[in-house]
């Protein structure tokens, strides 16, 4: 159980650390449609988990929130930046002090980008003390966003999770995390941008 206990301490994009702080009593606001869940299990044993979810946003405002670091900093975690030196890789952490390429650190690399459609990306460093790390990298995310109404439905689709005891438990896990990421950006047009409670002295 430990293992889960890291993956959502390290890679869902949850209350993690996160702390709303608003200035005034919140408005009454309309809850956003719940985060639609699909799973298939492929021809060669491996998985892909297919997430969809109406976000409350035009398609040009949902893509810098999934594309930019500045954008993941406002729903995803406290700190996102683009790996030194690099344009396709973006560095995350739920640590807002990491140090660049630190222990602690996660990279997304693009490997393809249609600006307003779709964002390809792997994980190809995941924290150190990861569990199921080797398993993870092979997965391949694909954003893709449509306009629907007034908003924007977004589909993450993850593939290929390997057919292993490591694969299914991220599976089994992710299904129910990728759907808290996807209502955590939903929360992120709702509410407003997430201010992330400062990190705890040692």
């Amino acid at each position: 159980m430990r293992g889960l206990a890291m993956i959502a301490a390290l890679l869902v994009a949850g209350p993690v650390a996160a702390q709303e702080v608003p200035e005034e009593p919140a408005a009454e606001v309309v809850a956003p449609p719940p985060v639609e869940v699909a799973t298939r299990t492929e021809a060669d044993g491996t998985v892909t988990l297919t997430h969809s979810a109406l976000v409350a946003a035009p398609v040009a405002e949902v893509w810098t929130a999934v594309s930019t670091p500045e954008g993941w900093a406002t729903w995803a975690v406290p700190l996102a930046r683009w790996a030194e030196g690099e344009s396709d890789i973006l560095e995350t952490s739920y640590n807002p002090t990491e140090l660049a390429g630190g222990p602690g650190a996660i990279w997304q690399q693009f490997v393809a980008r249609i600006p307003g459609r779709l964002l390809v990306f792997r994980t190809i460093k995941t924290p150190d003390d990861f569990p199921y790390g080797d398993e993870y990298k092979k997965v391949t995310s694909i954003f893709e966003l449509t306009p629907e109404g007034e908003g924007t439905r977004v589909r993450l689709t993850s593939t290929g999770y390997p057919d292993s005891e490591g694969g299914r438990v991220l599976a089994g896990f992710f299904a129910k995390g990728n759907a808290a990421t996807l209502e955590s950006l939903q929360r992120r047009f709702v509410e407003g941008p997430k201010v992330w409670a400062a990190q705890p002295a040692e």
